[in-house]
């Protein structure tokens, strides 16, 4: 397999951005890339300059989704996705085409509608149940059109992977053969996230850095870690907390920091490139996803897979697929979502726990391992019977 397009059509991912879902892309098509695959991205929004090992993918860019309504930017996002049918058709019309891989988006079926039509392999990639999303958070109009939409999509994919057994089950109940969804959780690049140097830092240490790598939104919980803060500083001074990531509840923490009189031991980055991520979870003793109780958890969390790679002792609330993740509680304590004194006691607990956290680190790394992105991506392409060139086969 040569020739492989990326599609992206979702308005709110700059690809060669900062978010998470920018990360993963740039992930996959990486691991593309160093492998000698000829990839091409068409995309809506770009967001810069194409980062380290990307800089050789063909950028192909749709028109970008415009309009203050709601109406007027659904309309948009569907002549954006219109217009990636020509693009495929070009990209044919130079030499075959091998696989069609889509994140899936509001709006998105021009990709699989012509990869079916092509008789071309094609991947559907499933983050989330998006129409309850844009309900939700955002506002849907032609809710029955963006149904059909996703309807066509996954009907149309000869593989759905989904990143959660949660997203797997809302994809099957749309398609005509279940047999075509699948669970392949996200990933991590194990060569850029690693251990720190050396032993782990002792209990007395000072400071005892507790981490969070992730968008700042209400629904990642970050208010929980900055109340469980006091609780930790009335048992050990040397606690600091550091946050990776900027969003909407920036402010808000900051304010409530301010307010419980710790704001001195919080640290805040703001936006971060992703090729620092590796060198700030270095600086990390015990790492949190300090979810609150949610109704509907689907999330396959990069970050949890990045503390692991690095080392973390991770600290997580029992939501979703959490605890299967930590393999109820071998990887990591798991406690009640929303709970800064729980929160607080587990941390805790890992701090005067030094021999715990060395053996962490090391099933952390093991457990980091097999979810590399080459082996996402490797097991992904597998399930429409491809393969990615082999190493000798890239250098040539």
């Amino acid at each position: 397999m040569r020739r492989m397009v990326y599609v992206c059509t979702d308005p709110g991912i700059p690809v060669f951005g900062r978010k998470g879902a920018s990360v993963h892309l740039q992930s996959v098509l990486r691991v593309l890339a160093a492998r000698g695959v000829e990839a091409h991205l068409v995309c809506t929004r770009i967001g810069g300059l194409p980062p380290e090992g990307l800089e050789g993918v063909r950028v192909h860019a749709l028109p970008p989704v415009t309009g203050a309504a709601i109406v007027d930017r659904e309309r948009s996002a569907m002549a954006a996705d219109l217009a990636v049918g020509s693009i495929l058709d070009g990209l044919a019309a130079e030499a075959p085409v091998d696989l069609v891989y889509e994140r899936y988006a509001l709006w998105g079926q021009t990709g699989m509608s012509w990869a079916a039509r092509r008789g071309v392999p094609s991947v559907l990639e499933v983050n989330a149940p998006l129409i309850q999303e844009q309900v939700q958070h955002r506002g849907l109009l032609d809710r029955g059109g963006a149904e059909r939409v996703a309807d066509r999509a996954l009907g149309a994919a000869t593989a759905v992977i989904c990143v959660s057994d949660q997203v797997s089950g809302w994809a099957r109940a749309r398609v005509g053969d279940p047999r075509t969804v699948h669970t392949v959780a996200n990933g991590v690049d194990t060569t850029r996230i690693v251990p720190a140097h050396g032993h782990v830092r002792p209990a007395a240490g000072d400071p005892f850095t507790v981490g969070f790598v992730g968008t700042l939104k209400p629904w990642h919980g970050v208010d929980t870690l900055v109340e469980a803060l006091p609780l930790l500083l009335r048992r050990h001074p040397g606690y600091r907390v550091l946050l990776v990531g900027d969003g909407p509840e920036a402010e808000a923490l900051a304010v409530r920091a301010a307010g419980l009189g710790v704001a001195g031991w919080v640290e805040a980055t703001g936006s971060v490139d992703p090729a620092a991520i590796g060198s700030l979870l270095k600086r990390m003793d015990v790492a949190v996803a300090p979810y609150p109780e949610l109704t509907d958890f689907y999330f396959s969390p990069l970050k949890v897979y990045e503390y692991l790679a690095a080392g973390l002792p991770v600290v997580a609330s029992e939501v979703g697929g959490l605890a299967g993740l930590l393999e109820h509680g071998r990887l990591g304590a798991l406690v009640r979502p929303g709970d800064p004194s729980a929160l607080a006691d587990a941390v805790d607990d890992l701090r005067l726990d030094v021999a715990r956290r060395t053996r962490l680190r090391r099933s952390g790394v093991q457990r980091a391992a097999p979810s590399d992105w080459s082996h996402v991506v490797e097991k992904t392409l597998g399930l429409v019977g491809l393969t990615l060139p082999g190493v000798a086969d890239a250098v040539a």
